[in-house]
C-alpha cells in the first residue's frame, strides 16, 4: 500500500521530536497525537509503529545513512531496509534526489557488521553483556529486543479464573492462549485495543508481562500479613499480591511519585480490593517507612532501574541510558534495599528486584547487600517457584531473558532475615 505525504511528515515529525531523547518516547508520541487530533487511526498507526520502529534498529540504521542522517532520512532508511517498502510504495514523499539515494542504501551489505551494530545496542552495553554471557547470546538477545513485545494480561482470581477469561475473551474475537510459567497469566495474539473491554472495566484482567507476574509468586504473601510493596510505581504487582491475600492482610504500596501512585486509583478501584494502602513517601528513609521497621512479614522492592529489560517495549531507552546513569543507580539502589530490609520482623522475606540486564545492577547489589547483613540469608526461586508448581529453574536466582523465556528481562532474589 503507497505510504501518503501526509503519514510520512507526521511520523517524520513525530520521530524529531522524538530523537531529542529529552523524555521517554511514549510520552513524546502521546502529546505528538493531543496536538494532531486529526490524525486518523491508521495514520496513528504508521507513526508510532514507524517511530518506535527506527529506535529498535537506529544502530544498524545509523551504519547504513553514515551516523548523522535526518530523522526523514532515517525514516526513509527504516521503511526500505527494516520494515520491506518498496521504492514504488514510497515514491509519493520522495524529494529530489532521494530515489538516487535510496538505490545507494538498498545496494549496501549487511554482512560482516559489528555485534553490537547487528544486535543493535550501545557499544558500552555490549561491554558490559560481555562479561556475562557469549557473543552468541547477546546477537540472540538483542534480536529478541528487536521485536515488539507481546501483550500480556493477569487474571485477577477475586474475579474470574483463566480458563472462563479464555473462553470469554475468545467469544468477543480476541485469541490468546496461557502464559507458560504463570499460572494466572494469558499472552494475546495481537494488540487488541483492551481498554473498553469488559473483562477490563470489570476488572477481572489486568495487563502485565508475565515476568512481572512471576515476583508475586516469589513474594508468595499469606492471607491476614502485612506486606510492603516498597517502589510500586502503578501497583501491577501490588494488585496481584492482593488478590493472591484474598484481599486479607494489609499492602502498603509506597512510592516516591504521586503521579505513579494516582495511576493506582482507578485500577485498584477495578480490582476489587480492600487490603490495599496506597502512600507516597519522599524518600526510602521517609517518617512513614521507619514506624513499620520490624513489623513487616514480606517486602517487595521492585528497585528503580535502568530498565534495560524492557527494551522491546521502550526501545529509546538503549540510546537514553548510559554508564554515567548507571553508576547513579547502583548507589540508589543499595540505599532503598538497605531500608526496606530494616522493615522485617525475624523471619520475613525480602525480595529485590529490577527489569534490568545487568549484574551489576542486580547480583552485585543483592550479594554487597548480605555481605553487610549477617542476618539475611539467600533464599533459591527455583525452589520457591517450585513449591507452588511453577517449573521455571534459572537458578538460585530468578534471571529471565527476552530471548530464552520470551518475557521482559527481569531479575530477583530472594532472602530471609534470620533473627
Amino acid at each position: 500500500m503507497p505510504i501518503h505525504s501526509s503519514q510520512f511528515e507526521a511520523a517524520a515529525e513525530a520521530l524529531r521530536r522524538v530523537l531529542t531523547f529529552d523524555h521517554p518516547a511514549d510520552a513524546i508520541l502521546g502529546r505528538y497525537f493531543r496536538e494532531h487530533r486529526g490524525l486518523g487511526q491508521i495514520d496513528r498507526t504508521f507513526v508510532a509503529e514507524s517511530v518506535f520502529g527506527v529506535l529498535r534498529r537506529k544502530r544498524l540504521l545509523d551504519r547504513l545513512t553514515g551516523g548523522d542522517a535526518a530523522p526523514r532520512r532515517l525514516l526513509l532508511a527504516y521503511l526500505m531496509r527494516i520494515a520491506g517498502i518498496s521504492g514504488r510504495e514510497l515514491h509519493a514523499v520522495l524529494a529530489n534526489g532521494e530515489a538516487e539515494w535510496l538505490a545507494g542504501l538498498r545496494a549496501i551489505s549487511l554482512d560482516d557488521l559489528p555485534l553490537a551494530v547487528r544486535a543493535d545496542l550501545p557499544d558500552w552495553l555490549v561491554e558490559r553483556l560481555r562479561l556475562q554471557m557469549p557473543g552468541t547470546d547477546i546477537l540472540a538477545l538483542g534480536r529478541a529486543l528487536q521485536q515488539p513485545a507481546p501483550l500480556d494480561l493477569r487474571v485477577n482470581t477475586l474475579r474470574a479464573d483463566r480458563d472462563t477469561v479464555l473462553r470469554q475473551l475468545a467469544a468477543t474475537g480476541i485469541e490468546g492462549e496461557a502464559t507458560p510459567y504463570s499460572p494466572l497469566g494469558i499472552r494475546l495474539k495481537g494488540k487488541p485495543a483492551l481498554n473498553r473491554h469488559p473483562l477490563f472495566l470489570d476488572g477481572s484482567v489486568e495487563v502485565q508481562d508475565e515476568g512481572s507476574q512471576l515476583l508475586g509468586y516469589l513474594v508468595a504473601p499469606k492471607r491476614h500479613e502485612l506486606v510492603v510493596d516498597f517502589c510500586a510505581g502503578a501497583g501491577g504487582k501490588t494488585l496481584m499480591l492482593g488478590a493472591m491475600m484474598q484481599s486479607h492482610g494489609r499492602i502498603y504500596a509506597f512510592d516516591v511519585s504521586e503521579k505513579r501512585l494516582a495511576r493506582l486509583k482507578p485500577r485498584l478501584k477495578r480490582s476489587g480490593l480492600s487490603n490495599l494502602h496506597p502512600q507516597r513517601i519522599q524518600n526510602e528513609n521517609d517518617t512513614r517507612v521507619k514506624r513499620l521497621a520490624g513489623k513487616i512479614d514480606r517486602v517487595l522492592v521492585d528497585a528503580p532501574c535502568s530498565g534495560l529489560g524492557t527494551l522491546r517495549r521502550n526501545p529509546d531507552l538503549k540510546w537514553r541510558q548510559s554508564p554515567q546513569a548507571v553508576e547513579a543507580l547502583k548507589l540508589k539502589q543499595a540505599a532503598i534495599l538497605s531500608s526496606a530490609a530494616r522493615l522485617l520482623k525475624p523471619g520475613g522475606r525480602l525480595v529485590y528486584a529490577t527489569c534490568s540486564l545487568l549484574a551489576e545492577e542486580n547480583q552485585d547489589i543483592v550479594g554487597a547487600f548480605l555481605a553487610q547483613h549477617q542476618n539475611f540469608k539467600l533464599l533459591n526461586c527455583n525452589d520457591i517457584l517450585k513449591q507452588q508448581q511453577i517449573n521455571l529453574d534459572t537458578g538460585p536466582y530468578l534471571q529471565l531473558w527476552p530471548h530464552r523465556h520470551a518475557t521482559d528481562g527481569f531479575f530477583a532474589a530472594v532472602m530471609c532475615r534470620e533473627n
